[in-house]
């Protein structure tokens, strides 16, 4: 399952998103979206979990917990159109 993860802070790094949601179960995948000229985060990531119900766990979880001083805002991500 793909989760989206928004209102992070800007210096947050890759390992301590993976971190947070690994205390919940397997990460297959985490990233963090940057912008392309500038390089630095856009305050949003993704996180892939393969299991369904360690995933939604971590949603309820991890939305509305602190991360790095942050409120952060977390779903199921949604495809993009």
């Amino acid at each position: 399952m793909d989760i989206y993860v928004g209102n992070l802070s800007y210096d947050i790094s890759v390992e301590e998103l993976r971190d947070a949601f690994e205390q919940h179960g397997d990460v297959a995948n985490a990233k963090i979206i940057s912008d392309r000229e500038t390089g630095r985060s856009k305050g949003f990531g993704f996180i892939e979990m393969l299991d369904e119900e360690e995933a939604k766990a971590a949603i309820t979880e991890l939305n509305g917990a602190m991360l790095k001083g942050r409120t952060a805002r977390v779903n199921e991500a949604r495809p993009r159109n």
